[in-house]
């Protein structure tokens, strides 16, 4: 019975966000222009580029376009974790129904779940259509590919990375303005993780901050599965770091916004903008 009252509460979070979002629908379709031309700009930059390094990174008989469209479409899922419950925090304090909102029978944690349902969603349906696009115009075949991996490299992906946007949301909570570490993390994450470019081509350093950040993971897992359709035993490998990033942040988050919440309400400063 609680775990049916959770889940219709979750929805409840779900349909909200998507009421609101349905109101925006020209937004919607500039969203979707926009994915359009950055999923040319990939592939006509993968015209241009030639480096043998590069193709000694790549899966047999895949292109850059391919390595790059992977890897632009699942970075966002570290994007959308660090921005997510700062955006629903924010738009609750606006609208003064945070304090209602966090005195209510619901747990903490469902409270944040709920609010990050809906931009996971429709980031899931974003990347469809990245990828779609990418099929339908410019031959992106992800022939063989391991969806199930995939699935299984994403889930654990969101784990961790929620963690990281939950320390955010902490932030914003205390100090009401945006968290310059966010950037930081997000900025350092472009930089290293081989969104645009293999870790390899990396300086020795650069190459081990890399593997200190999950989304490194994330993409590394994400190709092998997709590009390469590499099996679980290949993909082991980058699951159990994905997962052991989540072990260790999520716990760690939720302790860090609990402590934050009750510090402004002690404060009295947790509706103030």
């Amino acid at each position: 019975m609680n775990a049916t009252r959770t889940l219709r509460k979750i929805a409840a979070f779900f349909w909200r966000d998507f009421l609101i979002a349905r109101g925006y629908r020209l937004a919607l379709i500039a969203q979707t222009v926009e994915e359009l031309f950055g999923v040319a700009t990939f592939f006509y930059l993968s015209r241009f580029v030639d480096s043998p390094q590069l193709e000694r990174a790549l899966p047999a008989g895949r292109s850059y376009f391919t390595f790059a469209l992977v890897g632009f479409a699942f970075f966002d899922y570290l994007s959308v974790s660090m921005t997510a419950f700062d955006s629903s925090l924010e738009e609750a304090r606006q609208n003064r129904t945070l304090e209602a909102l966090l005195v209510t029978q619901t747990p903490l944690p469902v409270i944040i779940a709920g609010s990050a349902v809906y931009p996971f969603v429709a980031l899931a349906l974003r990347t469809c259509v990245y990828l779609g696009l990418g099929a339908i115009f410019f031959g992106f075949a992800p022939r063989g590919a391991n969806w199930f991996g995939a699935l299984a490299i994403l889930l654990a992906s969101i784990l961790a990375f929620a963690g990281l946007g939950i320390l955010s949301a902490s932030y914003q909570i205390l100090f009401k303005r945006g968290n310059p570490a966010k950037w930081l993390v997000l900025g350092v994450s472009s930089l290293v993780s081989g969104m645009m470019y293999p870790v390899s081509v990396l300086p020795r350093p650069l190459q081990i901050l890399a593997r200190m950040i999950p989304v490194t993971y994330s993409l590394d897992g994400m190709r092998t599965a997709l590009l390469a359709g590499a099996g679980w035993a290949q993909l082991w490998g980058s699951l159990v770091a994905l997962l052991a990033f989540a072990v260790v942040l999520i716990p760690l988050s939720f302790a860090v916004f609990g402590w934050a919440l009750r510090r402004t309400k002690i404060t009295g400063t947790l509706t103030h903008i």
